[in-house]
């Protein structure tokens, strides 16, 4: 499921222009939600939905620091609000999510990462991934276990973190942000998305590219270009 603002995603496709001042905030979240009898889908809906209001009633004049905070409060709240979920139904018992996403706040950006979804950064023609997947294969180098997730949210994980970085001064005109799940990064290689984003393609035609090499997970993909 995609955040872009106050926009969800599920099963389209969704373009639009944003202009942002200094007193504005966008949230632009990609959630890859995981578990049997469509809690997944469930897991991905409660935490964008959450993190929506959440990230609209935060007060003004936050820095970094404090930010950082109270998006780890979030998480802290929203890993309870799961595990409760699945207590009274045990249909929900172990879901959970992954989040990627890109949060202007304050007249900053920032972004966020907890789980295997990714965050890439297309400028002067490179491609590279600023997020570390929260993964066993990350972790042991293992191709073969890159659908074991070593952090998210809910999932049964007890101590959930949130990677988090200011990234407002290495923003440039012209940088495009892709945002995605697994399902697209574990078929469609990083050179192979190099030359579609290069050929100036959209988010759809990247999940397109996913379900001809065979996809068979979740594929979501967002792409932010930006302009000063």
């Amino acid at each position: 499921m995609i955040l872009i603002k106050d926009q969800f995603i599920r099963n389209a496709e969704y373009s639009t222009y944003i202009s942002l001042g200094e007193s504005d905030r966008c949230m632009i979240a990609v959630a890859d939600g995981m578990g049997g009898h469509k809690s997944g889908e469930v897991a991905s809906h409660d935490a964008l939905h959450n993190l929506q209001y959440f990230f609209g009633d935060l007060p003004v004049g936050l820095d970094a620091s404090e930010f950082n905070e109270m998006i780890v409060e979030w998480l802290d709240s929203i890993n309870m609000i799961f595990d409760s979920k699945g207590k009274v139904d045990d249909r929900y018992k172990g879901m959970g999510t992954t989040l990627v996403a890109i949060a202007y706040y304050d007249g900053e950006f920032y972004s966020m990462n907890c789980g295997d979804s990714r965050l890439y950064r297309y400028r002067d023609g490179l491609l590279n991934q600023l997020t570390n997947d929260h993964s066993l294969s990350n972790l042991m180098g293992q191709q073969q276990h890159s659908n074991i997730i070593t952090n998210c949210i809910g999932g049964g994980c007890t101590s959930s973190y949130v990677d988090m970085v200011q990234m407002t001064n290495d923003i440039y005109d012209g940088d495009i942000y892709l945002l995605c799940s697994d399902g697209l990064s574990d078929m469609v290689s990083d050179d192979r998305l190099r030359e579609l984003i290069a050929n100036n393609c959209d988010a759809d035609a990247l999940c397109e590219e996913a379900i001809a090499l065979g996809g068979y997970d979740n594929i979501s993909a967002c792409l932010v270009r930006v302009k000063k």
